[in-house]
């Protein structure tokens, strides 16, 4: 479907919004309007309705969850870093955006449970029945939906997200970071204060692990700022309700508490921008000066009086103290209409990006050099 928008200065912008899984609705996506360094190339590696998080086996298979649809697609590899078919998985689900894969086995985090689809690669036409692995997390979907990931200790980190713009419970797994072992045990907290993070990473030298996280609404346009943070042990609390940006107490939940006593985040990013997924490139496709760096997906904001975000930004962790992002590919907004959202990023076996979009319904797939994919 595609419409009519009026800019301030009075020009006409077509802008297009894709609510089809077909070719005529990929081939009409204006990915020319997407800047990116010299050198790279964007295309549209798969066609997945509301396409969420990602996880890649090591084999290529591209797993990707959704929310409102309730699927999890795959997508098997086609040979020379090409996509190959999409499988739908599973249907149904409640607000199934995370995956995660390990040992051979599909993890889906729903809003409430984990489930586990083991041998999923050779099932992809008849996929097995799905193992709860753990079904007692909190029901709120407000900031419900998970996105899930294995860290380097064998463990799986789930987050639980506050169920609200801005409150606090007394149950402590709202607004933190928990992890647990594969087969759901030994839950436990692992950093506290944490509103909303739907995407972190481990750091491939010091194995810390660094996470966005959604700053809350109605405070302006200008704050507070989403943040990137460091969690290097567990047990830190990184301010919410309290405090947010590391300095900014908060209107209601602020007062007489002392921000300098909470973990501030490494680097403060736009505010309302909707920062999800993030990864270090571990690749070595791209340029030297990528390599290591941390690609973020904004997914952008939605209630600032100028939107803000749609975009991929980059940021070096510069020895754990970065010192500011740059914008690495932009043009999802145009004016003030954007035609895609950005989710999430994943570093693929060849070293390309990936990048899922939940509004134009595809993954893209980001190459350099000449000689593309």
């Amino acid at each position: 479907m595609s419409g009519l928008k009026k800019t301030a200065a009075g020009s006409v912008l077509l802008f297009i919004v894709c609510l089809c899984a077909g070719n005529a609705c990929s081939a009409s996506l204006p990915l020319d309007k997407i800047k990116l360094p010299p050198g790279f190339r964007i295309e549209v590696y798969a066609e997945i309705p509301e396409a969420r998080s990602l996880a890649v086996s090591p084999s290529g298979t591209v797993f990707v969850g959704s929310r409102g649809a309730g699927d999890v697609h795959a997508v098997s590899p086609g040979g020379q870093g090409r996509s190959g078919r999409v499988h739908r998985i599973a249907s149904g689900l409640d607000s199934p955006n995370g995956v995660a894969f390990r040992d051979g086995s599909l993890y889906v985090a729903e809003v409430s449970r984990i489930l586990r689809y083991d041998g999923i690669e050779k099932r992809l036409d008849s996929p097995p029945r799905p193992v709860v692995v753990r079904g007692d997390f909190p029901r709120d979907r407000h900031h419900g939906w998970k996105f899930i990931r294995f860290g380097p200790d064998g463990l799986l980190y789930v987050p639980v997200g506050a169920p609200c713009d801005v409150c606090e419970r007394k149950d402590p797994r709202y607004s933190s970071v928990m992890r647990m072992k594969p087969d759901g045990r030994d839950l436990e907290i692992f950093a506290h204060g944490v509103r909303n993070t739907v995407g972190f990473d481990w750091h491939p030298g010091t194995k810390e692990l660094w996470f966005t996280d959604n700053g809350r609404d109605w405070m302006g346009d200008n704050r507070p700022p989403d943040e990137l943070n460091r969690a290097p042990r567990k047990g830190l609390h990184f301010g919410f309700p309290y405090c947010h940006g590391g300095d900014i107490p908060d209107p209601k939940y602020g007062k007489g508490k002392d921000c300098g006593k909470y973990t501030p985040p490494v680097l403060k990013l736009s505010p309302h921008t909707a920062a999800l997924g993030m990864r270090f490139y571990t690749g070595d496709r791209f340029p030297e000066e990528y390599r290591g760096k941390i690609f973020i997906a904004e997914h952008g904001s939605w209630n600032r009086s100028t939107p803000i975000g749609y975009r991929i930004t980059m940021v070096d962790p510069a020895g754990g103290k970065p010192e500011k992002f740059t914008v690495f590919a932009e043009g999802w907004l145009q004016d003030t209409v954007s035609w895609g959202r950005p989710v999430d990023v994943e570093v693929m076996p060849d070293g390309s990006l990936l990048v899922s979009d939940d509004k134009a319904g595809v993954v893209y797939i980001i190459t350099y050099g000449k000689e593309g994919r």
